[in-house]
């Protein structure tokens, strides 16, 4: 009986969350091809349709997926709906919700190393869905493609690398934390302004995957700006949506 009770309490607790982060957040589906990427899309307080609007595209991790279209904005979107950010930061935000049974980027998951990155990764029908849902987006907003930013955690963290890779001049700054890649892509990946981010402490998606990119992006000069968190474990986005610079950060960048 105690267990109900505190089942019900938790499904309450869960359901008051989302009500909350998704009170400006409206619910949409993009469709191609006979399949379907839920998401949602937070517009400007004042949007104006001929005005252009700086975009950022979040990749929420594999605990959020489904087809709900509520739980991808578990973690993160409650920093967009801030009243200060809002009023200096007039943005489209864009929060997608990967199918359960996929996967942001083509990795290989074993037993020691966690997970295998691939050199060229494969095709992944779950990012062309993405880049449809980018474009239908585009083409329907006003949007400053000299402002489209991209950025997720853990499995998005992982996803933001690869979208990147498909697209390497769209956008103008990305943040992955703690995800990982293949460093070798890192050539390709090095227009945009990058921010890492990882704990020290994180036996999910181990930091050397970050330390690895990071220093393969140096490597082929690009602007990269970096943080390992001592003692914090697979929750470092906790760090990152605490830090005061880092939306100032992100959304101060322009190609």
């Amino acid at each position: 009986m105690k267990f109900k009770i505190l089942f019900v309490a938790l499904n309450m607790f869960f359901l008051n969350c989302f009500a909350v982060f998704s009170q400006d957040y409206h619910a949409a589906f993009f469709k191609e091809n006979g399949k379907s990427l839920p998401y949602r899309i937070l517009l400007p307080e004042d949007y104006q349709n001929n005005l252009d609007y700086p975009l950022l595209l979040f990749l929420h991790g594999s605990g959020e997926r489904g087809n709900d279209n509520k739980l991808q904005l578990f973690h993160g979107s409650k920093m967009f709906l801030d009243a200060d950010f809002r009023k200096r930061n007039p943005a489209i935000v864009v929060f997608p919700q990967c199918p359960s049974e996929s996967y942001w980027a083509t990795v290989e998951k074993n037993a020691s190393t966690k997970f295998t990155y691939f050199e060229k990764p494969k095709n992944n029908p779950t990012l062309d869905l993405v880049e449809g849902m980018l474009n239908e987006i585009i083409s329907k907003y006003g949007v400053d493609q000299e402002r489209i930013y991209v950025g997720g955690l853990s499995m998005g963290g992982m996803g933001t690398f690869e979208l990147v890779y498909r697209n390497p001049n769209k956008f103008a700054a990305a943040f992955a934390i703690c995800g990982g890649a293949n460093p070798k892509i890192a050539r390709k990946i090095k227009n945009p302004v990058w921010r890492i981010d990882h704990g020290d402490a994180d036996t999910v998606v181990p930091i050397e995957f970050s330390k690895a990119m990071v220093n393969a992006l140096i490597k082929n000069n690009a602007k990269v700006t970096y943080n390992w968190y001592s003692n914090v474990e697979h929750n470092s986005w906790n760090n990152v949506f605490a830090d005061p610079d880092f939306l100032p950060w992100l959304f101060s960048q322009k190609k």
